[in-house]
């Protein structure tokens, strides 16, 4: 039996609509709970999204997985229990599912670029110093980034969990060093749809463009959800620098996540 605990990380995912919308993208068939006071949370004294806990058919912890990878590992604890609790018919090869846009597995090993949250609450490697509580910004691009450091452009109000584009034109740029590229992202004011347009070291993306825009960069928020942007065909340890511009006013930009 599998059975999902959604805990919220963003204010947006404590919408049900959002929730239900998120399971049926992914097909997911099995129940999903709805964890928004953080209770199972708290009972596991978990710290990590996503966490992975496989119980035995006597309720007991038998293993865990924090964050992703180890998928290999995960399978064979799996088949491993459902062994001891008598299911017959327990495979012995793994499976290998062939998964497409953000949801396929990220690449072994390590990855250089780490989680980056937006909001003053959670933000490092910001270029252009620190990031204070509620204020608005109008900032330029920064000349030079170091990898993993980021910036913003245009006009920004940044609060503890988001940063939001005032005006136009706003932008964000990262140098970073990874295979995929997701940005959380959610729309404007009323639910506007926001357009945006990417670059990947100062040119469209072409057939390094995630599932969530063309070889243009071109691409539109239109609902709260992970959007991947880039998506290198092959590995590559070279940094890139990514610039991502909104045509329109109000997006609300939560995190950079890698693969």
């Amino acid at each position: 039996m599998v059975i999902g605990v959604h805990s919220p990380e963003f204010a947006f995912e404590r919408d049900l609509g959002n929730v239900r919308a998120a399971t049926r993208t992914l097909q997911l068939t099995y129940p999903v709970e709805l964890d928004n006071d953080l209770a199972i949370w708290k009972a596991f004294q978990n710290r990590y999204w996503p966490a992975h806990y496989f119980i035995d058919a006597r309720g007991r912890i038998r293993h865990v997985q924090f964050g992703e990878g180890a998928y290999d590992r995960s399978e064979r604890v799996i088949q491993q229990l459902l062994r001891e609790a008598g299911r017959p018919g327990v495979p012995m090869t793994l499976v290998d599912p062939e998964a497409t846009g953000s949801e396929a597995a990220a690449p072994r090993g390590p990855l250089p670029s780490p989680e980056t949250y937006l909001g003053f609450e959670r933000a490092d490697r910001f270029a252009s110093g620190a990031l204070l509580p509620p204020a608005a910004r109008n900032d330029d691009l920064p000349a030079n980034l170091a990898l993993n450091h980021w910036g913003l452009a245009g006009r920004w109000w940044v609060d503890g969990e988001k940063a939001t584009a005032s005006s136009p034109r706003a932008g964000l740029v990262n140098r970073i060093r990874a295979r995929d590229l997701h940005l959380v992202l959610g729309p404007g004011a009323a639910n506007r749809p926001v357009r945006f347009r990417i670059q990947l070291d100062g040119a469209p993306p072409g057939d390094s463009h995630g599932s969530d825009i063309d070889t243009m960069g071109n691409g539109v928020v239109q609902q709260h959800r992970l959007h991947q942007l880039v998506r290198l065909p092959t590995g590559s340890d070279l940094p890139h620098t990514f610039a991502i511009e909104f045509l329109d006013p109000g997006v609300k930009a939560y995190a950079f996540t890698f693969g």
